[in-house]
C-alpha cells in the first residue's frame, strides 16, 4: 500500500520556524520527485516547493524563497520542509506529493501520482 504521511504541523508564532516531515512507503521513493503543496482556507492548492530524485535540484515558489528549504533523505524515504520566518500568509494545510516527472511539470497538480493526507500549519495574525 502506498502511503505518504505528513507530520509536524502545529501552531507557531509569526517569525517562528517549523519543520514538516513526509514519510513514504509502498513505492520506490528514490525514483520520485517530491513536492510540498499547500491550501489556505478558502483558496486553491498552491505549489510550494519541489526536489528532484537525487536531492540536488530544488525549486520554490517566489513567496517562500529564502525562507523555506526542501531536503530529502532517500535512505529514510522522507522529505522535509524547513520553514523559517513564518507569517500568517503561510497558514495552510500542507501536503506532500510524489511524481515521476520533468522539473517543468512540478507546478502541475495533475502530474503527481501520490498525495499525503495533509498537516495543518497555523500562524496567527
Amino acid at each position: 500500500e502506498v502511503q505518504l504521511v505528513e507530520s509536524g504541523g502545529t501552531l507557531v508564532q509569526p517569525g517562528g520556524s517549523l519543520r514538516l516531515s513526509c514519510a513514504a512507503s509502498g513505492f520506490t521513493f528514490s525514483d520520485y520527485a517530491m513536492s510540498w503543496v499547500r491550501q489556505a482556507p478558502g483558496k486553491e492548492l498552491e505549489w510550494v516547493s519541489a526536489i528532484n530524485t537525487a536531492g540536488d535540484g530544488t525549486t520554490y515558489t517566489d513567496s517562500v524563497k529564502g525562507r523555506f528549504t526542501i531536503p530529502r533523505d532517500n535512505a529514510k524515504k522522507t522529505v522535509y520542509l524547513q520553514m523559517n520566518s513564518l507569517t500568517p500568509e503561510d497558514r495552510a494545510v500542507y501536503y506532500c506529493a510524489a511524481g515521476v516527472m520533468y522539473s517543468s511539470d512540478y507546478r502541475l497538480d495533475s502530474k503527481y501520482d501520490y498525495w499525503g493526507q495533509g498537516t495543518q500549519v497555523t500562524v496567527p495574525s
